[in-house]
Parts: C-alpha cells; structure tokens; sequence
C-alpha cells in the first residue's frame, strides 16, 4: 500500500512539474497560423510580402516596417527564439508585452536586435528605475562585450517575463533585465532596416 502511495504521488509531482513547464509553439513550421501581420498602412506592399515562411523558417523582408504578432497575449513565460541575418547585420526586434491597438511602432517593450544595441530594451510601457523620455524608456545593457554571431549564422536568444520582471539572455549570456509595470500582452517579431529569418520560436510558461 505505501509503494502504491509513493507511485501516485511520484505520478502527481511529475505531472505537476510537466505542467509547470508546458511547452507552447508559436510557430508551426508551416505558415504563419496564430500570427496577425501589421505593416505600415502608406506602403504599397502587402503584409504577405513581407513576413513569409520560406523553407521551414519565418522570412522577415525588413520593409516596410511593422510586426507580426501573436494573436494570444501571454503572461509569465520564457520565450526561445533562433534567428539570423540573411544579409549585412540591420535592425529588428522581438517584443514583448504588446498592447491593444495595432500601429507600426506598438505600445510594449522592444528587445533590440541592431549590432552594439543588441539587447537593450526599450518601448512606451514605464521600467522600474530608467528615465522617462516623454513618454519612452530605454534600458541599457548590463553586459558589454559582442555576443552576437556573424550574418548567416543562427543566434539564440531567451526572453524571461515573469510578473513583469524581464531578463534576456543571448548565446547563453545574459545581457539585460528590466521591471515593468505590465505583465501580459502581444509577442512580435519586428519588420525594420534588413532581411532576418526566425526559427524554433516557442515559449514554456512557468
């Protein structure tokens, strides 16, 4: 009888802890299912054009600018995002906690992916301690050195957000942390300045 009750409660912590860390897909490999695609509106080309899947992986032209964003907000997690240049090094982001009300430069916390500022976090969502530019704040980085790999080859970066406390690593080095005083929104991955691709993204809650 004690064995049986040692399994099950073995069973419920396992059970317990795969829950904790459920593993979420935001991207299926296939088309862009689960995403809504923004461009700014005075360009002629279409959203379609510019956010593609192309061999297995999310093809981002560069322009015009906008973002593809999750259609579901999310709240404490780790996004697991690989990415890389498919030409010269430009500029792009990841965001985080995305607001209602789709513009080309939404209301949420960008986490810049252009050369020396990779990492640096920055949008119109208040961060504890960072000064407030009418209205905008930047988060400087915590780590100076280049973590970022040459053009055509994949970087790795992991997005912590947990009860607005924002932590990025890159390459397995932790680059930046930020609190926020918003704790759920929107997930996008930006349009802006060069080509970039985007593979494996997926989040595991906490």
């Amino acid at each position: 009888m004690k064995r049986q009750l040692g399994l099950i409660v073995c069973m419920i912590c396992l059970l317990l802890g795969a829950c904790k860390n459920d593993k979420v897909a935001l991207f299926n490999g296939k088309d862009l299912t689960g995403w809504k695609c923004v461009t700014d509106p005075k360009s002629d080309v279409s959203p379609d054009q510019t956010f593609m899947v192309k061999d297995g992986v999310i093809a981002i032209s560069g322009t015009p600018f906008g973002y593809m964003r999750t259609t579901t907000k999310y709240a404490d997690y780790t996004l697991h995002t690989e990415w890389r240049w498919t030409a010269d090094p430009a500029d792009s982001g990841i965001y985080l906690l995305v607001q209602e009300g789709d513009k080309v430069w939404p209301t949420g916390i960008q986490c810049q992916m252009q050369g020396n500022s990779l990492g640096v976090l920055m949008g119109g969502i208040p961060m504890k301690g960072v000064e407030d530019r009418n209205g905008f704040y930047v988060k400087k980085l915590s780590y100076t050195e280049l973590v970022e790999k040459p053009a055509g080859e994949w970087n790795e970066t992991e997005i912590t957000c947990s009860k607005g406390h924002l932590s990025v690593t890159i390459n397995g080095v932790l680059v930046n942390e930020a609190d926020c005083q918003e704790s759920e929104g929107y997930i996008a991955l930006q349009s802006e300045g060069g080509p970039i691709e985007f593979r494996n993204v997926y989040l595991t809650k906490e």
